[in-house]
C-alpha cells in the first residue's frame, strides 16, 4: 500500500451490489491542480479551470467516479460537504470550492441503474483520512474491468492502485490509479499481460488482436478509462504542473496497452502546492516519477 504526501485525504465510497463507487481526494490547502485529457471518450468537470493564465488554479477537492456521466453527481456531495465546512474559493459574501471530476464506464458490469450520486460523494469525504490507500475493487475501481475487446464476459477486474516514489532530495510523487481500461495491463519491465482480455482461459492480447485478427463481432463501442491523480511536495506554477500531468500520461502508455483510444476517456490530474517554476532538473526529475509512480499504481490496481 502507498500513501499520499501529508495533508491528503482519500476517501472510498463503495457500491458492491450495483458494482460502482467513487474515490475522493481532498488536497491540503494552498494545493493547485493541471489536467491532461488523452482518451477520445472522456467524462469530466471542471477541467477547463486549470488552464494556465485563468483566475483560478487552486482545487479543493478531485473526485474520480464510476457511473459514467451519470457518477458526476457526487462532486455535488463533495461540493456540499465541503461548502459546509467554509472551504472554497472566495468571491465576495460566498466561498466556492473548486471541485474537479472524471468518470468512468461501468454501467454493464453490475446494475445499469447504479451510479455514484451526491450522498455516496458525501460518504466518501467523511471517509476520507492520511493514512495507506486501499486498493482493488473498492471506491471508483468497484466496478472497473480491463481488456473488454471481447466484451465484458471476457474481461479482468480492474479497480484502484496507488504508488509512492521518493526523490534523492527526500521530495515525494504519488499516484493514485482508477483502471476500467479497454486495453490490457502490462507489465513494462518484463511485456507479461497481468489483467486483460481473455479467450479460453488464456490472455488475447488485445494489441496483437487488433493488428491482426477480423474482431467482426467485437463490441468496441462499451465504456472504458483510465483516471489517473498525481500529487507531489515540489511546489509547482499551473503552466509547469501541466507537463507533468503530460509526463505521467507515459506511464499509463507503458503499462495499458492500447491505451489515450478513441472508445477511451483516460484523464490525468496533477496536484502540487503553489509555488514558483521549479528548476529545469527538478521538472525533469518529477515528470520521470510520475510516469513511472503512474505504471506503478495501475499494477497495483490489478495486482490487488
Amino acid at each position: 500500500m502507498a500513501h499520499f504526501p501529508p495533508g491528503y485525504l482519500i476517501g472510498h465510497a463503495s457500491d458492491h451490489v450495483g458494482k460502482t463507487g467513487c474515490t475522493v481526494i481532498l488536497p491540503p490547502p494552498g494545493t493547485i491542480a493541471a489536467v491532461d485529457v488523452r482518451g477520445g471518450a472522456p467524462g469530466t468537470r471542471e477541467t477547463g479551470v486549470f488552464t494556465p493564465g485563468n483566475l483560478v488554479s487552486e482545487i479543493h477537492a478531485l473526485v474520480l467516479t464510476g457511473g459514467s456521466a451519470f457518477g458526476l453527481a457526487a462532486a455535488d456531495g463533495v461540493s456540499r460537504w465541503l461548502r459546509e465546512k467554509g472551504i472554497g474559493f472566495s468571491i465576495g459574501p460566498a466561498r466556492v470550492p473548486i471541485v474537479a471530476a472524471a468518470v468512468l464506464f461501468d454501467l454493464a458490469v453490475g446494475d445499469p441503474e447504479a451510479y455514484p450520486d451526491a450522498a455516496m460523494g458525501s460518504r466518501a469525504c467523511d471517509a476520507a483520512a492520511e493514512r495507506e490507500i486501499e486498493s482493488g475493487r473498492v471506491g471508483a475501481g468497484t466496478g472497473a474491468t480491463v481488456g473488454k475487446i471481447l466484451g465484458i464476459e471476457h474481461s479482468h477486474p480492474g479497480g484502484v492502485g496507488a504508488s509512492e516514489i521518493v526523490l534523492p532530495g527526500g521530495e515525494r510523487v504519488c499516484a493514485l490509479a482508477a483502471v476500467n481500461a479497454f486495453g490490457d495491463v502490462v507489465d513494462p519491465e518484463t511485456g507479461q499481460v497481468l489483467a486483460g482480455a481473455t479467450r479460453n482461459g488464456a490472455f488475447l492480447e488485445t494489441e496483437r488482436a487488433l493488428r491482426e485478427e477480423p474482431l467482426a463481432d467485437s463490441p468496441l463501442a462499451s465504456g472504458h478509462t483510465t483516471l489517473l491523480c498525481v500529487a507531489t511536495t515540489v511546489p509547482f506554477d499551473t503552466a509547469s504542473l501541466k507537463r507533468v500531468a503530460i509526463e505521467a500520461h507515459d506511464g499509463v502508455a507503458r503499462a495499458v496497452r492500447p491505451t489515450h483510444t478513441v472508445v477511451d476517456g483516460d484523464v490525468v490530474f496533477a496536484l502540487a502546492p503553489a509555488g514558483a517554476a521549479p528548476s529545469v532538473l527538478t521538472r525533469l526529475r518529477v515528470g520521470s516519477a510520475a510516469a513511472r509512480a503512474a505504471a506503478e499504481a495501475i499494477l497495483d490496481a490489478v495486482r490487488t
